[in-house]
């Protein structure tokens, strides 16, 4: 049962991960026939985000009441009718008005998904979780483009992607019953965790106090930083390639589609590690190996170090977020899990949504060859947060 279970999750992730490639891909198209302007999309997007920040935040308390499953189906409803609204969308302001529920449905889900997952499997299961919604980001703008192609509708790539959404609502209301069985089924393998949290006065505290226990700072910094790093190398590294290292534009944009193969891949790969390496080992030399594909980057060598740079990042990045994930129940308490997951989808979001076009804008007024300057420093900021949570546990450990 916890095996065809898994699949359904993983399904979960997949579509999680087909609306966010969507706007993208059909905006060149999508603008043209609602008589948008080319930076439209931009409001579009800052609005899922600020509905994605918000159900993030507010997941913990939901989870709490609803449980996982309902959470998900809901939010699965919510953004299958908001894709739906897209696709029948007669203006921008109607795109905005859907944007809303998308937002809120993409942020719940998330959350609640991982929270499961990091709660109810081990850590091969939380890679291959992300390399999942790889999956689905990667087939939203095959879809989009095959229906483009064949019909120049974006109308049908919408709605298709929304059918798919409501197929897995069918699927999540049969299964409902089966979310609390496989979490009970469960119980058993989380008692030595549990016993662990109990020798752990800080991770026995009520959830208001979650911000109290040591680390859980330093953890949201470095999600923040993760989330900053993988969006500034995707929005940013083909007009870095191009703007300072003269490469050409379709050679660029190859060379950021290999960073996001990187990641895709790297998370596969990973899963199979973890059933022989532990997560902090991992994610210590996933951030070592993507800080030296900084370096590949910012230092003076022939433009195709540039590539094995970005593949470095891709392949270093890729079991940082998973891990971090996952080792949340065990570092500050299964009770804190679901709150505290919740906030670092939050600020996750917030890094990914603002800081990218905060550079964007700094460097309109200076340069592009700042970018592997920023991008470096992101990551060794990142490396030192990740340590200092280590240390606090290590400290915790000692006084037990």
């Amino acid at each position: 049962m916890a095996t065809w279970f898994l699949i359904i999750i993983y399904l979960s992730f997949i579509s999680l991960g087909l609306p966010d490639s969507l706007l993208g891909s059909a905006w060149p198209v999508m603008r043209q026939d609602l008589g948008s302007s080319l930076g439209a999309a931009g409001i579009l997007s800052m609005i899922a985000a600020g509905g994605t920040i918000l159900s993030s935040l507010a997941s913990g308390k939901v989870v709490g009441k609803l449980g996982t499953g309902k959470v998900t189906l809901i939010s699965c409803i919510m953004t299958a009718g908001a894709l739906l609204g897209y696709a029948m969308s007669p203006s921008f302001i109607w795109l905005a008005v859907m944007a809303v529920p998308l937002g809120l449905g993409a942020g719940s889900v998330d959350a609640a998904l991982n929270n499961f997952v990091a709660q109810n499997y081990k850590a091969h299961h939380m890679n291959w979780l992300h390399c999942f919604w790889g999956v689905g980001a990667t087939l939203g703008p095959i879809l989009m483009s095959a229906f483009i192609s064949k019909n120049n509708s974006w109308r049908g790539g919408y709605l298709a992607v929304s059918m798919i959404q409501f197929t897995l609502v069918v699927i999540l209301f049969v299964t409902l019953p089966l979310w609390n069985k496989v979490a009970k089924a469960h119980e058993a393998q989380n008692t030595q965790a549990d016993s662990q949290e109990l020798a752990n006065p800080e991770a026995t505290e009520e959830k208001s106090s979650v911000f109290r226990i040591k680390g859980v700072k330093a953890t949201l910094i470095a999600f923040l930083l993760y989330c900053a790093s993988e969006s500034m190398v995707g929005l940013w590294g083909a007009s870095y390639l191009v703007g300072s290292r003269d490469v050409l534009a379709e050679t660029a944009a190859g060379w950021v589609s290999l960073y996001y193969g990187g990641i895709t891949m790297g998370r596969l790969i990973t899963g199979f590690i973890t059933l022989k390496v532990g997560n902090r080992t991992l994610i210590r030399w996933g951030q070592l190996i993507a800080i030296s594909g900084g370096i590949f980057i910012l230092l003076p060598l022939p433009a195709v170090f540039s590539l094995i740079g970005f593949i470095l990042i891709g392949l270093g990045l890729a079991p940082i977020y998973p891990g971090l994930i996952h080792e949340t129940p065990v570092r500050f308490g299964s009770n804190h899990s679901a709150a505290l997951i919740g906030y670092q989808m939050a600020v996750a979001y917030t890094g990914s949504t603002f800081l990218p076009p905060i550079f964007g804008a700094i460097a309109g007024k200076t340069s592009i060859g700042i970018f592997p300057f920023v991008v470096l420093a992101f990551l060794l900021l990142m490396l030192l947060s990740v340590e200092k949570v280590n240390l606090a546990i290590r400290q915790r450990e000692k006084g037990r």
